[in-house]
This record gives structure tokens, C-alpha cells and sequence, in this order.
């Protein structure tokens, strides 16, 4: 069988497996399994707007908390401001709080995305560990700033006491919520497969692979690359946005370098490129942090031993392990 049926057998797999998966848990009469299963779909998303930009594009970003988080406040905000009764601004304009999630999707993807175009104008001049250490700066700056701004709760974060609403759908309950979470994440992945296989995506992985010989066809490489980086941030911050919703908290602690760290983990662990490499990343580390961080609070160190083998010995990660090479390995 040929690798790529294999991988999309392998695909469809755990695609159906993530779609009955509150059917089982609800049978085990265990729904806080539907909620680990929320958080694979959300963790699942952010990391394909991470694959995007490194798996298509080889832009190895260590900021992408910072649009993680900015989904996030973005929720956060507009959710405390309508449970509050209270306008974000009174001039120039009145703007309200809302409790609505298409609204807030919105605005999270909105400011996300503004926030990539302007780190990407500026870090996209750069290449290598300089690209890798401008995006970890500007991360780092959003993050203390939110630190340091007491109005959403500064360190201590800001609670949202009510679930946001989704027309038609009690989001209150588990399983409606993961679906919506699932719908996204599946969204996510057809529009990154979409990508990947238009023009647009070849450009962006000759840009990759050699910026000259994209040049001389009359493409900037600039121009692409900043489009790409803009949409992945887009997608991680839309991500942000369903983790404060599932959490009904936001804090700062989802602009720091560890949530940098955590996605780009799920990347490596599922298989840089690979389509479904973040869903399996996401499924890897919700897993190894449910089993092992019951039994130690330093289950992160059995993690590292999983990913230290994916990086010498599984140079497609967990579904180059079962799917076997991709064409571009």
C-alpha cells in the first residue's frame, strides 16, 4: 500500500475515533474524558497554525503563544465585559462586551492576525535562530505586558463565570462544546491541507527550500512567507480562544515560552508537515500528562524521553513511525 493511502487510512482512523469518542466515555460514565478530548481538539488547532508556518514554510516561530494568548484575552475581554454589564470603550464609540462565540472567534482571529502581520514584518527580515529568537522576544514582551496590566487580572488571570453561547447549541454541555471544538479543529486541518496543496503552497515551500530560485520566477519570498505566518497565527489564536472558553479563564501563563514550547512540542511528536501530525502530538501529550501526571508531578521528564526518540529515531514523528516517509522526507 502506498505511504500516503497509509497515512490517510491512518487519518481517517482518528478521525472516527475523535468523532465517537464521547459516545465511549459517556458508556465508561466518565466525562471528564470529554473534556481531555476538548483539549486534544484545541491544542490539536493551535498546533496546525504552528505546522503551517514550520511544517509548510520551515519558519521555526517560538512565539506562537503570543497569538495563543491574544485569541485568548481576546475571549477573556469581550466575555468579563458582557457578564459584567460594562463597555470595553465609551469613546470614540461605545463597544460592548459580548458572550457570543462567532463574535468572538472573530475578534480573536481579527487581533491575532494583526498581531502576526506586525511581528512577521519585522521578524521575517531575520532567518534562523534570529527569526526563532525575535518571535520568543515578542512573545515575551506581550506576555509581560499583560503582567503588568491589573485592569483583566494582571498575573493573576481573569475568571469568565459563564460558558459562552452558540446559537442553537448548549454549550454547557461537554460533548456539544467538543464538537464545536472538533468542527474547528477539523476546519483547520482543510484549510491547511488546502493550503499545502494550492499554488500558494508550492510557493511557500520554495521559499523553503531556496528564496533565490523563487525570486528569479518574479514571487517575493517576503510577501509569501508574511501571508503564511499571518494565517498560522490566525489559526493559533482562534485556538486561544477555545482554550479560555473551555477553561473560562485566561492568564498569562498562555503567552509564556512554555506554551511556545508546548506547541511546537506537538508539532515535533506528530510529525512535522504531516497533516494530522498535531492531532496526534495533542493526543501523545494529553495522554502522557493524564497517566504519568497522576502518578508525578515531573511527568514531563517521561515526555522528553518520548520526544528525544521521535528526534533521532523518528524523523516524521509518531505517524512517520505508522504511515511510514512523506514525499518530502
Amino acid at each position: 500500500m502506498p505511504n500516503l493511502s497509509r497515512e490517510t487510512f491512518l487519518n481517517i482512523i482518528i478521525s472516527l475515533g475523535l468523532l465517537v469518542f464521547p459516545f465511549i466515555a459517556t458508556a465508561m460514565d466518565e466525562p471528564f474524558y470529554i473534556t481531555l478530548a476538548t483539549r486534544v481538539a484545541i491544542l490539536s488547532l493551535a498546533a496546525v497554525g504552528l505546522n503551517l508556518a514550520l511544517g509548510t514554510g520551515g519558519l521555526v516561530s517560538f512565539g506562537h503563544a503570543a497569538f495563543f494568548g491574544i485569541g485568548g484575552y481576546a475571549m477573556g475581554i469581550l466575555a468579563s465585559h458582557a457578564q459584567t454589564y460594562t463597555p470595553i470603550f465609551t469613546w470614540p464609540f461605545v463597544i460592548e462586551g459580548t458572550n457570543q462565540m462567532l463574535i468572538i472567534w472573530l475578534v480573536a482571529i481579527v487581533m491575532s492576525g494583526i498581531a502576526a502581520l506586525f511581528i512577521g514584518l519585522l521578524s521575517l527580515r531575520t532567518s534562523g535562530v534570529y527569526f526563532i529568537m525575535i518571535t520568543l522576544a515578542f512573545a515575551q514582551m506581550i506576555y509581560y505586558f499583560m503582567i503588568s496590566w491589573p485592569t483583566y487580572g494582571g498575573e493573576d488571570g481573569l475568571s469568565i463565570y459563564v460558558r459562552n453561547q452558540f446559537p442553537g447549541v448548549n454549550t454547557l454541555d461537554p460533548s456539544s462544546f467538543f464538537y464545536i471544538c472538533l468542527a474547528l479543529m477539523f476546519a483547520g486541518l482543510g484549510l491547511s491541507a488546502m493550503i499545502k496543496n494550492s499554488r500558494f503552497g508550492a510557493a511557500l515551500q520554495a521559499a523553503r527550500q531556496n528564496e533565490e530560485r523563487l525570486a528569479a520566477t518574479g514571487i517575493r519570498p517576503f510577501n509569501i512567507k508574511l501571508t503564511a505566518f499571518v494565517i498560522s497565527g490566525m489559526i493559533t489564536g482562534l485556538a486561544g480562544a477555545l482554550m479560555a472558553d473551555l477553561n473560562r479563564f485566561v492568564s498569562p501563563t498562555m503567552l509564556s515560552w512554555h506554551m511556545s514550547g508546548e506547541i511546537m512540542v506537538l508539532v515535533i511528536l506528530g510529525g512535522v508537515g504531516r497533516l494530522y501530525g498535531p492531532v496526534v502530538g495533542a493526543l501523545i501529550f494529553i495522554i502522557f500528562e493524564f497517566i504519568f501526571g497522576g502518578m508525578t508531578e515531573f511527568w514531563q521528564f517521561y515526555l522528553g524521553l518520548v520526544l528525544l526518540g521521535v528526534v533521532l529515531f523518528a524523523r516524521g514523528g509518531a505517524i512517520g513511525l505508522l504511515a511510514g516517509k512523506a514525499r518530502h522526507d
